[in-house]
């Protein structure tokens, strides 16, 4: 179909104004958060109502039109990237909450809805939203459901895929379903399961159940401070092994504190080798009594110093620079390339050290900054894109970074689309020829 007429045809669809057809306008969706990879869409349609999708996307089935949706952007994975052109269809404007039930902690929202705005929102009553990415502040919710999206407190209260009871869907045909239900565990197969983190290849959430929180009644944050990695990894093992699962355990080394402090004066050490963001919740008596054996286990394993916030504007800082982390990049590299993997956490030492071989050999610093206490890595492999010569070499070895982590019992995670994307080798997180996103 020539662009001219698709622009015609949506426009009635949806409206002139909810269509994005100027070409200096399409460079804003030419990619997600993870910019190494580029594609324009020949037009954005911007939906307002869950009939609208179903109106689109009917058109582009007939019409044998491609199309991608796309939440906020924010994604690592390039899973929002229009790689044959075509329809993308942009959820943004579809930010509802529709309905909150506090007796039975039930949320019903729209796809756009920017993450942390539902925790806003039911905050003063005391409940809040517990899957919270480091772009919570930008992402969406919907975009979190197509990338099972995790952040730092998934270790104690899991991914998207947790808190996710049922979701409303417009399939490939401009069908519309609902999956799941407003109980948890409904019979039948798990089809939300299998629907959140898969991409928008099976269809477009148009509404979403997720389920609410009480907020703990305390919560303690830590930051410890080491020389080096190797000293902050055994912690993390040390305190999982004594049967401590803490809300969160976050790790960063000395690149990535030098560029988040640069970024937010959070009042990180900028001479410490590494540093761990631990934070304990739930039960005041329970918190306290479980503050001393934290520390003692990083004394064990030669911690520097620690710094327990005293109150929440500290605490909140402290997170401040670690959720920035990613942006802060800019200050010390003018580009980067993320990488996801996840491995056992008794095997940080064994990875991290390998990275930063392949650091060495390439000549290129990598930063990491990542969840340590479920071994969910994030490498971030630091470039100048404005040299020619220096655009592309992360590709060809970006994938070996997280391909490391197999022999240790580890997988790639969004480096598989990554991979699967720009044609990279990678044996473990490339996609059998047969497979298709």
């Amino acid at each position: 179909m020539q662009r001219d007429r698709l622009i015609r045809e949506l426009s009635k669809l949806v409206g002139a104004a909810n269509v994005v057809a100027d070409p200096a306008a399409l460079k804003v969706y030419e990619t997600d958060g993870l910019t190494v990879f580029k594609a324009m869409p020949d037009v954005v349609v911007l939906p307002k109502t869950p009939e609208e999708v179903v109106q689109v996307v009917r058109f582009c089935d007939r019409e044998r039109i491609p199309f991608v949706p796309r939440g906020a952007g924010t994604g690592l994975s390039g899973g929002a990237l229009p790689i044959e052109g075509g329809v993308l269809i942009g959820l943004n404007r579809m930010d509802r909450i529709l309905e909150v039930d506090y007796v039975n902690q039930r949320a019903v929202i729209e796809p756009g809805l920017v993450n942390v705005w539902l925790t806003n929102h039911v905050s003063p009553q005391g409940y809040y939203y517990a899957p919270d990415p480091a772009s919570q502040t930008a992402c969406s919710v919907g975009g979190n459901v197509a990338e099972n999206s995790g952040g730092p407190h998934c270790l104690k209260y899991g991914v998207t895929t947790n808190h996710v009871l049922g979701l409303e869907l417009v399939l490939s045909s401009g069908e519309l379903a609902r999956i799941g239900a407003w109980a948890p565990d409904p019979p039948g197969y798990d089809l939300t399961g299998v629907f959140v983190g898969s991409e928008g290849t099976f269809g477009i959430v148009t509404k979403i159940v997720v389920r609410l929180l009480k907020k703990p009644e305390a919560v303690k944050t830590m930051m410890l401070v080491y020389e080096n990695l190797d000293d902050a990894s055994a912690t993390v093992s040390g305190i999982i092994g004594q049967g401590i699962i803490p809300a969160a355990i976050e790790m960063m080394d000395k690149l990535s504190i030098e560029a988040v402090e640069k970024g937010t004066h959070a009042g990180y050490p900028t001479d410490a080798g590494s540093v761990l963001l631990v934070e304990l919740d739930g039960p005041r008596a329970e918190v306290e009594a479980l503050v001393e054996p934290v520390i003692a286990v990083g004394r064990a394993n030669r911690m520097r110093d620690v710094r327990i916030a005293k109150d929440d504007a500290e605490r909140l800082l402290l997170w401040k620079g670690r959720k920035a982390a990613f942006a802060a990049m800019g200050q010390i590299s003018p580009a980067y390339y993320v990488q996801d993997a996840v491995i056992p956490r008794t095997q940080l030492v064994k990875i991290l050290s390998e990275i930063e071989a392949l650091s060495r050999k390439h000549g290129l610093r990598v930063a990491n900054v990542f969840h340590a206490g479920d071994g969910n890595l994030h490498p971030l492999i630091l470039y100048d894109d404005r040299i020619e010569a220096r655009s592309t070499p992360p590709r060809p070895w970006a994938p070996r970074s997280c391909s490391g982590a197999s022999p240790w019992g580890g997988a790639s995670l969004a480096s598989t689309a990554s991979a699967w994307r720009s044609g990279t080798s990678c044996p473990s997180c490339t996609p059998p020829p047969t497979w298709r996103p």
